[in-house]
C-alpha cells in the first residue's frame, strides 16, 4: 500500500504539474495576444500623433495651398472657388424672403421674415418635401418642374400678411448643394453629380437657368437671387448675427470651409471681379492635402475603398462620414493579431457598420462599467460578453481616431486665419480695443467663425479637442479674440438672407465684404 500511495501521490503530482504547465503555456499565449493588440494600439497612436509642431506645419501648409489655389486654376488641391458673393447681410435687411435648398433626399423651402434696424429675424416656416428616387435620375426639366410646383404649393398657402409692395418681386435664395462652377452671385454650371443624383443632362447647365425655366412654366414671379452652397449659407447667417465673421466652417458628414478674401489677393481672376474690394471664396477643403497630416494605413484602405480614390483626403480624415469606420478597422485588425473578442467577429469585416454616432456614444460612455460599449458592440457588431479591459480599450481607440480628426480641423482653421493675417503671426491691423487688455494683445482684432454641422455641434469630446487645440496653436493671448460660434441652418435660413443682402430691394444697404477685412 505504501508502495502504491506513493505511486499514486507522484502520479497526482505529475498531472498537477502538467496542468500547472498547461495554464501557463495559455497565460503566457494569452499574454502574447495581448501584447500583439497593445502593439497595434501603440503603433496607431503614434502614427496619428498631433503635437503641436505637427500641427503648426498644417496651418502653414494650408496657407501655402489657398495662396496656390487663388493663384491660377489647378494649382492647388484646394479649389479655392469664386462664389461672387460680394455682400453679406448684416441685421438691418428687411422684408419676406425665401431659400431652396437641394442637398440630397429631402428639398427644403423655407421664407423668412426680417424686421430691419437690427429686430433680426422675425420668424421663419420651413417645408420639407422628399425627393421621389425616380426625379434623381430623371431629366433636368422633371426635377426643376417638382422643385417649382412645391415651391408655388408652398406660397399659396401664405396668408395675406405676405402681400408684396406693387412693382416688388419675391426674391430666393437657392442653396445647391452639389459642385457648380459659379459664374455669378446667381448662377453656375453643374460640374458633376453626388449623393445619389444623376440627371445626365443637367452637367454643364445653368443651374439657375434651368430653375427660372420651371417657374415661369407655371406662371411664379420669383427672382432668383443667390445660389450658393451651404458652406457660405452658413458664413452669410454667422456674419448677420455677428458682423466679425470672416469664415465658416462644416463638419459634420462632409467638411468644407468659405471665407472672405481680399479681390486683388485672387490673382488667377484679375480684371473679372466686381470693385467690392472682397469677395467670398469656398475652399473645398475636403480635398486639402499634406505630407504633414498624420496618415496611417487605415486611412490609406479607407481611401482605397472609398468610390474617390485619391480625393478628399482631408475630409475622410476629419468628418463624420468616415470617423466610425476608421474605428471599425483598428479593431478588426487587433481582433486578428489576438483574441480580445474571441473567435473574430465577421461583422468587422463590413465597411461603415459601425457609424460614427454610434461611436461617439462609445466614445462618451461615463459609466463606471461602459455599459454602453458593450450594449454597442453586441447590437451593432454583435459581439457579446466583452471584458471591462477590453471596452476601455475601444474607448481609447475612439478618443485617438476623434482627436485627431478634431486637432487636424483646429489647424485647418487656423489656417485660414494665418492666411487673412488673423492668426496673430504678425501684420494684424488695429480693430476694437477693450479696457483692462494689454497692448500687445489689444493688436489682434475680434475675429468670429461660423461653424455648422453634428460632428462640432453634438459630439462633446470633438467640440473639446477642438477648442484645445484652437488655444494651443494660437496661443493663449491670441485665443481669447477668436471665436468659434455655432450657427445653424446656413443652408435654409442663410440662403434666405443671402437673398436679401444680393436682392433688388436691399442691396443698396447691403454690407460690402471689404469692410469686413
Amino acid at each position: 500500500m505504501g508502495k502504491l500511495g506513493f505511486g499514486l501521490a507522484v502520479s497526482c503530482a505529475v498531472a498537477t504539474c502538467a496542468i500547472a504547465a498547461i495554464m501557463v503555456s495559455k497565460r503566457v499565449k494569452s499574454r502574447r495576444k495581448w501584447n500583439r493588440m497593445v502593439g497595434v494600439l501603440k503603433e496607431f497612436e503614434d502614427g496619428c500623433s498631433t503635437s503641436i509642431s505637427r500641427l503648426r506645419q498644417v496651418v502653414d501648409a494650408m496657407a501655402v495651398e489657398m495662396h496656390a489655389g487663388l493663384a491660377s486654376e489647378g494649382g492647388s488641391k484646394l479649389k479655392m472657388l469664386l462664389t461672387f458673393i460680394d455682400k453679406l447681410p448684416h441685421g438691418n435687411e428687411k422684408g419676406t424672403y425665401y431659400a431652396l435648398h437641394l442637398g440630397g433626399t429631402n428639398f427644403r423651402v423655407l421664407r423668412v421674415q426680417l424686421g430691419g434696424e437690427g429686430s433680426g429675424i422675425l420668424g421663419h416656416e420651413v417645408e420639407r418635401q422628399p425627393i421621389p428616387p425616380s426625379l434623381m435620375t430623371s431629366t433636368s426639366e422633371d426635377l426643376f418642374d417638382f422643385i417649382a410646383d412645391t415651391l408655388n404649393q408652398f406660397i399659396e398657402k401664405e396668408g395675406n400678411g405676405f402681400d408684396l409692395p406693387p412693382n416688388e418681386r419675391r426674391q430666393i435664395g437657392f442653396t445647391f448643394s452639389f459642385p457648380v462652377r459659379q459664374t455669378s452671385a446667381n448662377s453656375g454650371y453643374l460640374v458633376k453629380w453626388t449623393k445619389g443624383f444623376f440627371i445626365k443632362d443637367l452637367v454643364g447647365k445653368d443651374v439657375t437657368a434651368c430653375l427660372e425655366e420651371s417657374l415661369v412654366k407655371i406662371g411664379l414671379d420669383i427672382r432668383v437671387a443667390t445660389l450658393v452652397n451651404d458652406t457660405v449659407g452658413t458664413l452669410a447667417l454667422g456674419h448677420f448675427h455677428d458682423e466679425d465673421t470672416v469664415a465658416a466652417v462644416i463638419i459634420g458628414t462632409g467638411t468644407n470651409a468659405c471665407y472672405v478674401e481680399r479681390t486683388d489677393a485672387i490673382i488667377k481672376s484679375q480684371g473679372l471681379l466686381t470693385n467690392s474690394g472682397g469677395m467670398v471664396v469656398n475652399m473645398e477643403w475636403g480635398n486639402f492635402w499634406s505630407s504633414h497630416l498624420p496618415k496611417t494605413s487605415y486611412d490609406n484602405d479607407v481611401d482605397a475603398g472609398s468610390p474617390n480614390p485619391y480625393d478628399q483626403g482631408f475630409e475622410k480624415m476629419i468628418s463624420g462620414m468616415y470617423l466610425g469606420d476608421i474605428v471599425r478597422r483598428v479593431l478588426l485588425r487587433m481582433a486578428q493579431e489576438s483574441d480580445i473578442f474571441g473567435e473574430l467577429p465577421s461583422s468587422l469585416s463590413v465597411p461603415f457598420i459601425l457609424r460614427t454616432p454610434l461611436m461617439a456614444a462609445m466614445h462618451e460612455d461615463d459609466s463606471p462599467d461602459l455599459r454602453e460599449v458593450a450594449r454597442i458592440l453586441n447590437d451593432t457588431l454583435q459581439i457579446s460578453d466583452v471584458p471591462l479591459k477590453v471596452r476601455r480599450v475601444v474607448v481609447r481607440v475612439c478618443d485617438v481616431v476623434t482627436r485627431r480628426a478634431a486637432r487636424l480641423a483646429a489647424a485647418g482653421i487656423v489656417g485660414i486665419l494665418k492666411k487673412i493675417g488673423r492668426d496673430g503671426s504678425g501684420g494684424i491691423s488695429s480693430g476694437r480695443m477693450k479696457s483692462g487688455v494689454e497692448s500687445s494683445s489689444t493688436k489682434m482684432r475680434r475675429t468670429v467663425v461660423a461653424i455648422e454641422g453634428g460632428l462640432y455641434l453634438s459630439y462633446t469630446m470633438f467640440r473639446e479637442h477642438l477648442n484645445e487645440a484652437m488655444t494651443e496653436i494660437l496661443g493663449e493671448e491670441v485665443a481669447q479674440h477668436v471665436i468659434l460660434r455655432v450657427s445653424e441652418d446656413g443652408s435654409g435660413i442663410g440662403a434666405a438672407l443671402l437673398a436679401a443682402s444680393h436682392s433688388s430691394i436691399s442691396s443698396s444697404s447691403s454690407f460690402n465684404v471689404s469692410r469686413v477685412r
